[in-house]
Order: C-alpha cells, then sequence, then structure tokens
C-alpha cells in the first residue's frame, strides 16, 4: 500500500489535486468563518450559472416559457499504478438545450417542449489506458456531436399522469440512481452498465424514438412504463443529426416502481428512494457465447437510496446507495452487478454542499462466456480465474459555487481484463472532474 502512495504522490494528476485543494482552500476558510445567517444571504444572492441572467433577459424568458440551459464537464485521469500502460487522458461533454413551456406560450396546459444537443471530445482512460470494462470516465462513449433530444412532456390530472412521446434516451426516466452521480465512474453514475450491456437499452446522449408515461399511484409511490424502439443504426456517428434512420428491430417494454418516503410535510422519515424494475427486449439478439440467437432478452433490477444519519434540518447527513441487477445467461454479458456506496453530504464547517463519498461496484462476468474464454471445464480451474471486473471510488465533490464543482477522484480497477480475458494488471487511477452550469 506504501509503495501504491509513493507512486501517487509523484503522478501529474497528483499535483493536479494538490492545486485544486489549494485554489478552495480560502474559499473554504471563508465560508467557516461566515454565520449561518450570511451565509444564506450569500446564497440567495449568488448567481446559479456561469453567465448570469444575461442583463435580465435571462429570467424574462422564463416568465415567457422558454429557458435555456447548458453545461460542461470534464474528466482528466493518469494511470498511476497497473493497466495496459501509463498515460493521462482528457475527455469533456457539452450541452446545451431548451425547455419551453407551452402553457405560458400558447395556452396549453400542462405541455411542454424539449431540445438537446450534446457533444464529447476527448480520450478515453480506461479504453485506451487500462482496457476495463467499467468505464473510470462517465463522460467518455460517442465523441461526436449529435442530437440527444426533442420530446413533448404532457401532464394530465394536475400532474398524477406524465406523457413524454419522442426522440429521447429511455434512461432519461427509468433504472437512475442521482445519487451515484456524487462519484466519476460511468458504473455508478447514473445506471447499472448492466441494464445497456446486456440489451438494447440506452442512456444518455444516445437516443431513440419512444414514448414514456409516469404515473403517481400515491404520494410516495411511482410508476413509469413505456415502449422504446430498437434502432441500431442511430448509434452511429453519420446519423447523429438523422432520427428517421435505419429501422426498427424491436421494441423495450419496461415497467418500474419506485417509493420515496418522506415526500409530505411531517413525514418523519429520512429521504430516500426505492427502485424495482423489469424491462423485456423484443429485438432478436446473439445467443451467448455463441452460435445461434436469442428472440428477446430481459433483465430485472433493484436500486435504492436512503439517507441514514442526518445534521440538523437542511441536506448534511450521511446515505447509502445500492444496486443489484439479474440477467439470463442466454444472451447476456454480465449476469449479475452489485453496487453499494456510502455519501456524506456537508463536511466541513460551511461546506454544508461539499459531498465524501466511497463506493464498490462489481460486474459477473457470464460464466458461459467465463469459460469460453478459457476453455475450462474443470471447475476447480474456473475458479483460479477472473470471474468479473470491481471498480473502487473515493471522491470528494468541492461545490466552489452554485455553478462550479471540482470533484478530486481517485480508483482502483480488480481485474480489468476480466471481460477482454487479458492478462491486465490491476489500475489505480488519479485524476478529477469539472462541472460547470452555463
Amino acid at each position: 500500500m506504501l509503495k501504491i502512495l509513493n507512486m501517487a504522490i509523484g503522478t501529474p494528476s497528483f499535483s493536479v489535486l494538490a492545486c485544486l485543494f489549494a485554489i478552495t482552500q480560502p474559499a473554504l476558510a471563508d465560508a467557516a468563518a461566515s454565520s449561518g445567517t450570511a451565509n444564506k444571504q450569500l446564497e440567495g444572492a449568488e448567481r446559479t450559472t456561469l453567465t448570469g441572467d444575461w442583463g435580465g433577459l435571462r429570467p424574462q424568458l422564463a416568465d415567457d416559457g422558454i429557458t435555456f440551459r447548458g453545461d460542461y464537464v470534464s474528466e482528466s485521469f493518469t494511470i498511476a499504478q497497473g493497466g495496459m500502460r501509463k498515460g493521462t487522458a482528457y475527455t469533456q461533454q457539452v450541452r446545451a438545450g431548451f425547455d419551453l413551456d407551452m402553457d405560458r406560450i400558447m395556452g396549453w396546459k400542462g405541455a411542454k417542449l424539449h431540445f438537446t444537443v450534446n457533444d464529447r471530445r476527448g480520450d478515453g482512460i480506461s479504453s485506451d489506458f487500462v482496457g476495463n470494462r467499467l468505464p473510470i470516465q462517465e463522460a467518455y462513449g460517442g465523441q461526436y456531436t449529435r442530437l440527444s433530444e426533442v420530446s413533448w412532456e404532457q401532464d394530465f390530472a394536475g400532474g398524477v399522469v406524465n406523457m413524454r412521446l419522442g426522440y429521447f434516451a429511455m434512461g432519461n426516466d427509468l433504472g437512475g440512481i442521482s445519487a451515484g452521480c456524487a462519484f466519476v465512474n460511468a458504473a455508478f453514475c447514473a445506471h447499472p452498465l448492466s441494464l445497456s450491456g446486456d440489451s438494447d437499452w440506452y442512456n444518455y446522449p444516445n437516443a431513440r424514438w419512444g414514448a414514456a408515461f409516469r404515473i403517481r399511484a400515491w404520494h410516495d409511490l411511482l410508476i413509469r412504463t413505456g415502449v422504446y424502439q430498437v434502432n441500431p443504426a442511430l448509434s452511429e456517428e453519420g446519423n447523429a443529426f438523422k432520427p428517421f434512420a435505419g429501422h426498427t428491430t424491436g421494441v423495450i417494454l419496461p415497467v418500474e416502481l419506485e417509493y420515496t418516503p418522506d415526500q409530505r410535510a411531517g413525514d418523519r422519515v429520512l429521504p430516500g428512494s426505492y427502485k424495482f424494475g423489469f424491462y423485456y427486449d423484443t429485438a432478436n439478439a446473439v445467443r451467448t457465447p455463441g452460435p445461434g440467437a436469442v428472440s428477446g432478452r430481459m433483465g430485472f433490477y433493484a436500486l435504492a437510496s436512503q439517507m441514514i444519519l442526518r445534521e440538523g434540518d437542511g441536506k448534511r447527513g450521511l446515505s447509502v446507495m445500492g444496486a443489484f441487477t439479474v440477467n439470463p445467461r442466454a444472451a447476456a454479458q454480465i449476469t449479475r452487478w452489485y453496487t453499494i456506496g456510502l455519501i456524506q453530504t456537508g463536511t466541513f464547517a460551511g461546506r454544508d454542499a461539499d459531498t465524501l463519498g466511497l463506493g464498490i461496484v462489481r460486474a459477473k462476468l457470464n460464466p458461459r462466456i467465463h469459460a469460453a474464454y478459457n476453455g475450462a471445464t474443470d471447475l476447480a480451474v474456473m475458479a483460479s480465474l477472473p470471474s468479473g471486473e470491481t471498480a473502487i471510488e473515493l471522491s470528494y465533490g468541492v461545490q466552489v459555487n452554485r455553478w462550479l464543482l471540482i470533484r478530486p477522484d481517485a480508483q482502483y480497477i480488480v481485474n480489468p481484463g476480466a471481460f477482454s480475458n487479458r492478462p491486465i494488471r490491476d489500475a489505480l487511477a488519479l485524476g478529477g472532474q469539472v462541472k460547470m452550469q452555463f
């Protein structure tokens, strides 16, 4: 362990992290010295975006029903030890779009129009330097500009029923754990990768045609379902702005139940979220590990986040998050998925919005692929070979102000070659993430 720490201290990323902490120390000290009343006054006066209110134009447009949004994410990491080779990689994502409140614009009650374009650039630390399955950078993948959403949202019965129609990511509505985005690895933020890895399920920024429905069955119980297109051609860069390219090869039919305690004034329980879901993909797929095909794939998932200790009446406190998924062996790469994490919101005095997170995720390789890779039929031999990949992550999110977050981060990848059947050494990645709201 001491050897790992010594190597880590000598890396460029460690120097970057040290600079980040040095830069934010004055803000931390000032915040600690301020009174609670002063903090609240500052928060009320502080702008929420980098570009501000555009001289009053932005709030005026919002009052008229036109809301512009944009954000930037960058993730830079260095491999301090292990992996395929040492190196550093930077990736970024820029997202821009607008929302139109059709009630304010033309009197169409409960209706909204959403439009989003996404751009990704840079290199992947996992793909280029580690060779692992669980991406160290959440914002890497599909490095080009694309149309990510054109959708119409409609509320019925005062919001009891919500419908979304159009071109968008099904993961916008289903299978997500928002608490997982206190981490950087895509295995935590914000969906278990077994969902998209074992079916045609698609998450942002990928989009397909679909219809999503959300029903508030009770004050603390939501039901989500829908019908979502399967169209592999829409994953190609050449079709980034061609939503009608290719053809439909099937549909995904999901259903999800979410229980959310602490939704009413006077509830004496700590806030949380518990999701249980099932999905069926009607498209044909290659049988694992082949040859042949299967007609349809399915999966089950359980996701949870729960505050277990609260400090005062605000958001400071300790929360736990977890995920578990099951996929049949017939056509799955990942048959089991396990996630557990602890997140402390509010760290030092005056740092109510900072987060400290420690998480572990494990993806289990389909035993059929495991056996085929190694040509092993002897159980004792198979038991000695990696049966999956594990990622361990420690992160600290510094909320510099309401529009800027800096997150120093460390990740340790165990058995990074399990899914590619390559003898790759366990890897230590050091780096960080920057998020800005425009």
